[in-house]
């Protein structure tokens, strides 16, 4: 009969199974201590939603900076603190009284109802390695520059080639035509002289019909040239100044979608649209002393508009570091880019509340603009075509319905313009 090598298999099997077992949980105990517990994804979103106004990852703001922060503190304490903070305090706890005393004593706010799988998750976020900015940007840059010089060369060397094909055409035909001329006198051909022509500037003034045409044509434009150059005389479209502190409407209203209103609020119920005070900025600009890396232009670096947030800071006396203000503030000179004449009544809240008309109608595709320029030249004639061709807004309007009738049967009609209810009217503007 053959032998069976594996005849005691049945009783090696409970050893085999044992060995298998413990090596499994150790692979997994190994891969669980390497990575910190937690949805590194969802703690992203959840620090966004309830710890970025407060909290830099980096950097202090009105509180510690996180990054790091779940390999500072026992775990189960940052459970404790995040869902009530000042209960730690008020039992003395020292490393709660010493945090809360180093933030310049700024109150936490409670999150019970953060759950211990939540903050986890949050310091899972937190613990990640900040991230070191690629140089892709800088060797793309340098090979594009490379690029480009390579063909400029060639380029070169194509026009250069070409140019001196055409010198030695420039020759050869000049020593052709000298070839011949010397076999012409050497045969003895000789050319007639032909009679020489009047000069054209003599026949023109010879020619008194077209001088006076042309006179009576050089007159018309002169004028016609004059009234649109004196028309423009006031006028300061594309008027763009450099202002004290650089302030991208393309980064605030553009990439963030802040409302013009936002900071511009006197608009909705003021004559004028104002100019925001530096505390609207702070509201904002207290917990972001710079701006993202992706931010950067190609002329503008981010070492650039953080030191234009700096400029603000140091306006408004606000200590980044230590998180308040000093109390020395220094007025920054806005220059101002729209400027209608002292005789000329212009309402913000009657068109931007009353009519309904968007800041980009007048103010051109604000949100696109880096360097804010005047889009409109906000003359008289500007904006008489804008009240003949622009319909009264009748929707939740009932101060116009009444007259909107009236006028409508007697035009003829059945929607008005601003000019056929009065916009034409001097008085409108110039009271």
């Amino acid at each position: 009969m053959k032998k069976v090598n594996f005849i005691h298999l049945r009783s090696k099997l409970p050893f085999l199974l044992l060995v298998f077992s413990l090596t499994f949980s150790t692979t997994i105990y190994s891969q669980d201590a390497a990575a910190p517990g937690g949805d590194v994804a969802a703690g992203e979103s959840l620090f966004k939603a309830n710890c970025a106004a407060c909290h830099k990852m980096d950097a202090k703001a009105v509180g510690p900076a996180l990054r790091g922060v779940a390999d500072k503190y026992d775990r189960d304490w940052i459970h404790k603190w995040v869902k009530n903070s000042q209960a730690l305090i008020a039992d003395g706890d020292p490393i709660a009284v010493k945090i809360f005393e180093e933030n310049n004593k700024a109150i936490m706010t409670p999150f019970p109802a953060l759950s211990d799988a939540d903050i986890d998750n949050i310091l899972a976020y937190t613990s990640q390695p900040k991230a070191v900015p690629a140089a892709n940007a800088t060797t793309d840059v340098a090979a594009g520059a490379s690029t480009g010089d390579g063909d400029s060369v060639s380029n070169g060397l194509v026009l250069g080639a070409l140019a001196l094909i055409f010198l030695l055409l420039v020759i050869m035909l000049y020593l052709v035509t000298n070839t011949l001329k010397r076999i012409a006198e050497a045969n003895g051909v000789e050319y007639e002289e032909k009679e020489k022509r009047t000069p054209i500037w003599k026949a023109f003034v010879q020619n008194q019909f077209l001088v006076l045409v042309v006179s009576i044509f050089m007159i018309l434009a002169a004028g016609y040239f004059a009234y649109g150059y004196l028309m423009q005389v006031g006028v300061d479209q594309g008027y763009a100044p450099v202002q004290p502190i650089h302030y991208s409407h393309k980064i605030h209203a553009g990439d963030n979608q802040i409302d013009c209103n936002y900071c511009h609020s006197s608009a909705r119920k003021s004559k004028t649209s104002g100019i925001p005070s530096l505390n609207v900025c702070m509201n904002c600009h207290k917990n972001i002393s710079e701006v993202a890396p992706e931010t950067a232009t190609e002329e503008y670096s981010k070492e650039f508009y953080d030191g234009e947030i700096a400029k603000l800071y140091k306006a408004v006396g606000w200590d980044a570091a230590n998180q308040q203000y000093t109390g020395k503030t220094e007025p920054v000179k806005w220059v101002r880019i729209h400027n209608l004449p002292d005789f000329v009544y212009f309402n913000h809240s009657q068109h931007v509340t009353v009519a309904g008309v968007a800041c980009q109608t007048c103010h051109g595709e604000i949100q696109t603009m880096e360097v804010v320029e005047q889009f409109a030249p906000l003359t008289m004639g500007w904006c008489i075509n804008c009240h003949k061709e622009t319909n009264v807004n009748l929707e939740s309007n009932e101060y116009y319905a009444k007259i909107h009738e009236e006028l409508s049967k007697k035009y003829g009609v059945e929607k008005l313009t601003i000019a056929e209810m009065g916009g034409l009217e001097c008085g409108k503007c110039h009271y």
